[in-house]
């Protein structure tokens, strides 16, 4: 193809509008979200923003979310959870809609007495409706070092990963009536909260408040998605995670994840389910 001005100035038109259209982030506290909530208890910690805190006391806990909208992406951190007896308190990060109908996909780490282990808590809201929970005992100690969170989100899944490994995925069966959230932005938020009433045992273990303040870490905030502005969002689809699917190396790793650290699933719930489990699992 012959090349002229005109010609290279399309390009560069096109590869700027390609560099609007998805936007990545990559990984500044101080640019890409705010603190807003817990008075004070939100501390980032660098100049560059790679390093953030949340904490918790007996008359807050605090959060953040992204100053930007994403309607798909891929959305990952570094955490560190609260050590020793974090009984009570629950660490999230996901991404949530606002409004009463919302749309929202969870990471949320359930504390628990010392010397026994988070329960990573996983699930899907679709219009205010989840039901959807997947629970999991880590094969690691999150509180000893930082450990990657990840959730991609595309028109045809979601998928959690903890370090690389896939651990679950939730497809779109919209076709078979399952709802599939698709049609909301979402920001992306991070929290540390209390929630003794249900979180460790059901709410027998009592959050312990002359441990407090409780602590969390994160690091690395990295989003690459589609950003909602102006009542649209493009969205090419020439981005990895857009298109992402599990192959079958990924697939036995949600196989190994499940048989081996999975602690309830809802899909075998009979008890909750008497009638039959939801037609999303069959």
């Amino acid at each position: 193809m012959k090349f002229s001005y005109g010609t290279g100035f399309a390009f560069l038109a096109l590869f700027l509008f390609a560099l609007q259209s998805v936007c990545v982030y990559a990984g500044s506290f101080h640019k890409d979200v705010q603190i807003h909530w817990g008075d004070g208890r939100g501390k980032i910690h660098d100049n560059e923003g790679k390093l953030l805190s949340l904490s918790l006391d007996k008359s807050s806990g605090s959060g953040f979310q992204s100053n930007q909208e994403f309607l798909y992406g891929k959305a990952e951190v570094q955490m560190k959870l609260v050590p020793g007896n974090s009984a009570g308190t629950v660490t999230t990060f996901y991404l949530k809609a606002p409004g009463t109908m919302w749309d929202e996909i969870d990471f949320e780490f359930l504390g628990n007495i010392s010397g026994h282990p988070y329960t990573l808590h996983t699930n899907v809201y679709t219009k205010g409706t989840g039901d959807k929970e997947q629970q999991f005992h880590l094969w690691f100690d999150p509180t000893v070092g930082f450990h990657t969170y990840c959730i991609t989100w595309n028109p045809q899944r979601i998928i959690f990963t903890v370090d690389g490994i896939p651990i679950r995925e939730f497809k779109n069966s919209e076709p078979i009536g399952i709802p599939f959230p698709k049609d909301q932005p979402m920001r992306v938020y991070a929290s540390l909260w209390e929630a003794e009433h249900w979180a460790t045992r059901g709410g027998l273990e009592k959050t312990d408040w002359s441990k407090a303040p409780f602590t969390a870490f994160y690091r690395n905030y990295n989003v690459e998605g589609c950003v909602w502005a102006n009542g649209k969002s493009s969205c090419p689809a020439n981005s990895p995670w857009y298109t992402q699917t599990l192959d079958q190396s990924g697939l036995d790793k949600v196989k190994w994840a499940q048989s081996k650290y999975m602690v309830y699933n809802y899909c075998t719930d009979t008890k909750r389910f008497p009638k039959g489990v939801p037609k999303v699992c069959t």
